[in-house]
């Protein structure tokens, strides 16, 4: 992904949205294993990309609270909503007036404040790759699966569609639900967001995915008239 897309993605990333923690559980989480807990089974490449798109499988929806850390260091958070495949919805808390929307198309940033909204194609976002519904054993996407006794890592990417731009996963080893993802920019910037108080499986409203992109672009050109 070269040129204004990718300048562009990389800014919505490295300013906006997410990368990196996901509990699977209410709370944090405890990187340390139980003296009493039996160690994770080592499995195969294949063995373990089937767990996870499994466990993808089985949570199509989740909700909960996030705390987003940027590449500088700075903080926001606010509540999310996931629907795979291809849906989500980040509102931020103030001081912040952030929503980040994706329909399962289009992810849609839009700044409350400033009256003013940015569009992007969800394929052409590395965020494509955790609102997918499965994990392709045979996906040319994944680039390095990393398991260890705390946490299985899958790191994602495609040169072609997004450039330098790639997703790291992390699971839990046992379960392989979902701890945490990074997004890591065009620039090497990275976004971390960590989310807690997460219920799974919850009916979700459409409205909360909905936005009318040819109305708005319709009112912006107006408005630039």
């Amino acid at each position: 992904m070269t040129g204004k897309l990718a300048s562009a993605t990389g800014y919505i990333f490295r300013n906006f949205v997410f990368v990196s923690a996901l509990l699977a559980a209410t709370g944090t989480f405890d990187t340390q294993a139980s003296e009493t807990e039996e160690p994770a089974k080592q499995l195969t490449r294949e063995e373990t990309i089937r767990a996870v798109s499994d466990n993808f499988s089985a949570i199509p929806t989740m909700t909960g609270e996030f705390v987003q850390f940027g590449p500088n260091g700075e903080q926001s958070g606010g509540v999310f909503y996931i629907e795979r495949p291809g849906k989500i919805r980040f509102n931020y808390e103030e001081p912040a007036s952030i929503e980040v929307i994706s329909n399962g198309k289009t992810v849609a940033i839009h700044n409350k404040k400033l009256k003013t909204w940015d569009f992007y194609p969800l394929n052409k976002t590395p965020l494509k790759l955790l609102l997918d519904d499965e994990l392709n054993v045979d996906s040319s996407a994944i680039r390095d699966i990393v398991s260890e006794p705390d946490l299985t890592t899958i790191v994602m990417g495609d040169d072609k569609i997004f450039g330098d731009s790639e997703i790291t996963l992390m699971f839990d080893p046992l379960s392989y639900d979902l701890r945490q993802w990074t997004i890591k920019d065009t620039a090497g910037k990275e976004t971390s967001v960590m989310v807690f108080n997460i219920t799974k499986n919850v009916r979700i409203s459409e409205k909360f995915f909905k936005f009318d992109e040819l109305a708005i672009r319709r009112s912006q050109r107006e408005s630039n008239n």
